[in-house]
């Protein structure tokens, strides 16, 4: 493989690195919502049964709101730190 990449022209090279890590960028976000999505239902949902009441529906709200504010600010430093390479 090291041979392989050692092939390609600098361009090459750079779109190769891009490509991953934008892969990894996108793994970093997923990993983020599904812990977002279990931390807001632990913390919000209780036993109400089947369905979320207005009060677990409020808070799950604001806590997926802070977990998207969360990840655009991630998302940005991801973002900045692709542009430099």
């Amino acid at each position: 493989m090291d041979q392989a990449i050692g092939q390609l022209t600098p361009q090459q090279r750079q779109a190769v690195m891009m490509k991953a890590q934008q892969e990894a960028n996108q793994q970093v976000m997923q990993q983020m919502m599904t812990q977002m999505v279990k931390q807001c239902f632990d913390k919000c949902a209780g036993t109400s049964g089947d369905r979320l009441d207005s009060k677990e529906q409020s808070c799950m709200a604001h806590c997926q709101d802070r977990y998207l504010d969360v990840r655009e600010k991630v998302q940005g430093a991801l973002q900045s730190r692709q542009d430099t390479m």
